[in-house]
């Protein structure tokens, strides 16, 4: 049993680092006082060939699993780019799975090669605004008409919906009351995003002010029957190959945040002087910094296994969730225990950590609660009686 990175796994950190060196502290300072989508980021990585990363070969990418994109999402993310620079790629790396696997060939060669070159950007809509993470409740309808879907209804927390050439959107193209399970009769469409027939009102929140989030709203925006990916009324079953590797991604980036602000916080406690001693000389100082070390540490290797999990086929539903649980919460623990270490100076912008601290809440929160993790360990693992 092997725990340390492979001899690829340390030329993709060492390839990204040095990326990620190019645009420092004041870059995403700025990005994040000043909002707009970090083009220049995105492109530096795109061409180099990093957003194809877990792209296959033919469709332009480099073939690599989960674990590799991982090391790569951790180190854009631990670099000082935190989630801002971590979600302007994300849905990159793993968005178009569901193409991939249920894809026919020319959906495969039109939609994958231009998302792995980093010649089209692209937008995941599936949440809505009276249905949060009950998915099977969807409201919003894709009805056939010939050759062609019209679509009408909302969808809400759609991040770079503001950039995006295409939407990858899961629609409810049976009435529930017509189908024998609720899993049933939704469909997943990848096309071209008609801003026509789309209004998009970004949503201004408290982080990540550089990847914006957004409410959509459809009107009759047509989606032709060529872009419908596999069956009509599958959907759901299809953004299920999607979910574990998001997961372990955003666990990645979770662990990459939290490790960014240990270096700020550490730095800060050898240099801070205060009753004439540095103040990471105190143990209440450095107790809690050596947790948040130990429980970064742990969420890594769990995050790891789950993405050797994936990579090599196995079940990796358990330990992606796990994964996710506890990157989530090791990552906003360190952000927390930074600025606290700081003191006032940790309100400050230009020391960074309060800017990672509000960037630390977008893993607990998304793609899942820290609850519905936990709700999903307890009945898949610990065989206890589902709860919701």
């Amino acid at each position: 049993m092997d725990f340390s990175l492979s001899a690829d796994q340390r030329q993709i950190q060492d390839a990204i680092g040095k990326i990620c060196e190019r645009f420092d502290d004041a870059y995403w300072l700025t990005r994040d006082r000043e909002g707009g989508f970090p083009h220049e980021f995105y492109d530096a990585l795109a061409q180099e060939g990093w957003l194809g990363i877990c792209t296959a070969e033919a469709q332009g990418g480099a073939g690599l699993g989960i674990a590799e994109a991982s090391v790569m999402m951790r180190t854009i993310a631990e670099s000082g780019a935190g989630l801002s620079g971590a979600s302007a790629v994300h849905i990159n790396i793993f968005g178009l799975n569901p193409v991939a696997v249920f894809g026919t060939e020319e959906q495969k060669a039109r939609m994958i090669r231009p998302m792995a070159e980093g010649r089209a950007k692209a937008c995941f809509a599936v949440t809505e605004p009276t249905t949060g993470l009950n998915t099977t409740q969807l409201k919003l309808r894709a009805d056939k008409r010939g050759d062609r879907y019209v679509v009408n209804g909302q969808k809400v927390w759609i991040s770079t919906a503001q950039v995006a050439d295409n939407i990858l959107l899961l629609a409810r193209t049976t009435p529930l009351d017509q189908v024998k399970k609720p899993t049933h009769g939704l469909s997943l469409f990848y096309t071209r995003f008609d801003r026509e027939r789309i209004a998009v009102a970004e949503i201004e929140k408290m982080g990540r002010k550089a990847v914006d989030s957004n409410e959509l709203f459809f009107e009759n925006f047509e989606i032709p029957e060529a872009d419908r990916i596999g069956e009509e009324g599958r959907g759901f079953e299809y953004i299920l190959h999607g979910m574990n590797p998001e997961r372990i991604l955003i666990a990645a980036e979770a662990v990459g945040l939290g490790f960014a602000a240990l270096r700020r916080a550490t730095a800060y406690a050898r240099e801070r002087v205060v009753f004439n001693r540095p103040i990471g000389m105190n143990q209440a100082i450095q107790h809690p910094l050596a947790e948040r070390h130990a429980e970064l540490e742990a969420a890594w290797l769990m995050t790891m296994k789950a993405a050797w999990e994936y990579d090599t086929g196995l079940p990796s539903g358990a330990s992606a969730n796990l994964a996710k649980y506890l990157a989530g919460e090791a990552g906003f623990n360190a952000c927390q225990t930074a600025l606290m270490t700081h003191g006032g100076f940790g309100y400050a912008k230009e020391y960074h950590v309060e800017r990672y601290l509000r960037e630390s809440l977008i893993p607990r929160i998304a793609p899942v609660s820290p609850q519905l993790a936990l709700c999903f360990i307890a009945e898949k693992v610990l065989n206890l009686p589902k709860s919701y």
